[in-house]
């Protein structure tokens, strides 16, 4: 055998028309067929916190050209709520295409095909005809799945390639060797009937990247280049164990293994997709590092509904992607309080009220100063136009903190007033509220009030005083004004 320096020697210097620099061909990295299971218990010893170590190896930024996202509220979105019905996954899938826009942002939307009722859902989804989300499948790994998925007409399935030994030896009770031609049978078999596999590689930030998952993307990639059809590569932190500091050691570096698929194993960035969990809130952070260092594709969840802690949320990765790109590239974001509102009164799902976002409190404030300051100019404590593209004015909820400001902006903006229209703190109707607001926390309250209060008291204040709400206003006297 050649020493590691007869090796080297021996490779091929070739210039890297991406950076321009002359590099030494890398070597094929084989798969290491070990004996026992390694657990990388020096990261993961199950009885303490799981350890983040460095050793400072740093990959460079390699964003793609295009960067995309993909949903799965249907397939692992379901894995942890009751099933949607078929007609509220048509309605959500209409909503991700309007979201998504003409630009196909939202590229692929997979579902389940287990039972009727999954299949019924994709066919009506499929009949609107939409170019974006594509519907795709996730399936068992058997001929019969494969042939139902051509039978439907789907280009792309999923399937289930768990690589960590904590799956390949622990779950599957097989080796490393006979896991991977395992699922180079099954994907073979798949791609004899004509569909392109997207794999889901399980459990990746625990897999021995270089002595398993780069020798299996490569074989992967003979076949993709064999069958003349695409072969997409999901890595699936399904623990949420990615973390995305500088110089993190792999499995645990999220860039570390988008470098290692892309460079090493040959996967190109089209091909490439992560699929994250959020167990120790790293979720949107690791999936947009994902984008930053040569992932195009970024599997998303609506609201993070998903498996335990759930998955990155969609709504989050579209406004990742403007702040990383500057546009949003035809997303249509006033769709995401539409669909908030779906969830809220047809679907009956609670959005917890600090969600980013969509939750009931995410833009509004209770401190009495900020208050002030959002009078002055709301831009002070709003994160962006939330009424331009969330169609989500900022709000403040009144308490014994809001004083005079805070009631004045709560109706200046909960009326939408124009600035011809709008109330200052020292109107007299104000004043009536506040007083009102005081004696009720002088009387013991410690809740912040409702809106149906506000309201109440407003129509009354109008009423004593004599006053209108706005110039358009026209029930402004009798307690019942609209917005």
């Amino acid at each position: 055998m050649a020493s590691n320096s007869e090796y080297f020697e021996n490779r091929p210097v070739t210039m890297n028309d991406h950076n321009n620099l002359l590099q030494i061909e890398e070597h094929m990295y084989q798969l290491q067929d070990v004996e026992k299971p390694n657990a990388f218990r020096n990261m993961f010893p199950y009885d303490e916190i799981p350890k983040i170590p460095f050793n400072d190896r740093v990959v460079p930024h390699n964003m793609p050209k295009e960067i995309w996202i993909t949903d799965t509220t249907f397939r692992d979105g379901q894995q942890s709520r009751a099933p949607y019905s078929t007609e509220q996954i048509v309605a959500i899938y209409d909503y991700l295409h309007r979201l998504g826009g003409p630009n196909g942002m939202i590229r692929q939307s997979e579902f389940f095909l287990y039972s009727q009722k999954d299949r019924d859902a994709v066919y009506k989804c499929m009949e609107r005809g939409y170019q974006f989300p594509e519907v795709t499948s996730w399936i068992r790994a058997s001929k019969e799945d494969f042939k139902l998925v051509k039978e439907i007409g789907m280009k792309q399935t999923g399937i289930l390639v768990s690589c960590s030994d904590y799956h390949i030896f622990l779950k599957l009770r097989m080796t490393r060797r006979q896991a991977m031609d395992h699922y180079l049978s099954v994907v073979r078999d798949c791609l004899d009937e004509g569909i392109s596999v997207r794999c889901h590689l399980e459990d990746i930030t625990r897999a021995d990247i270089y002595g398993y998952v780069v020798p299996f993307c490569q074989e992967l990639m003979k076949l993709s280049e064999q069958y003349k059809l695409p072969i997409v590569v999901r890595a699936c932190d399904t623990m949420g164990y990615g973390v995305n500091y500088p110089g993190a050691v792999i499995p645990r570096s999220v860039q570390g293994i988008i470098y290692a698929l892309h460079t090493h194993a040959g996967v190109p960035h089209k091909w490439i997709e992560w699929h994250g969990h959020n167990d120790f809130y790293k979720a949107v952070t690791n999936s947009t590092t994902a984008w930053l260092y040569g992932c195009s594709g970024v599997n998303t969840s609506l609201f993070g509904i998903g498996e335990r802690t759930g998955n990155t949320p969609l709504e989050a990765m579209i406004f990742e992607y403007a702040q990383l790109k500057g546009t949003l590239n035809g997303m249509d974001t006033t769709v995401i309080t539409e669909l908030a509102e779906y969830y809220e009164k047809e679907i009956g799902y609670h959005i917890p009220e600090r969600t980013p976002f969509v939750g009931k409190n995410f833009n509004v404030t209770r401190a009495g100063i900020h208050a002030d300051g959002l009078l002055k100019n709301e831009e002070i404590y709003n994160i962006f136009d939330t009424e331009k593209f969330l169609n989500r004015p900022v709000l403040c909820a009144v308490s014994n903190t809001s004083g005079l400001a805070g009631i004045a902006h709560w109706i200046n903006t909960y009326y939408r007033l124009q600035d011809d229209e709008k109330i200052s703190k020292s109107s007299e109707l104000v004043a009536y509220v506040k007083a009102w607001v005081d004696a009720e926390y002088e009387s013991g309250r410690v809740t912040v009030l409702t809106d149906d209060e506000l309201l109440a008291v407003i129509g009354e204040g109008c009423a004593t005083l004599g006053v209108t709400i706005g110039k358009n206003d026209k029930k402004g006297l009798g307690g019942e004004v609209t917005r």
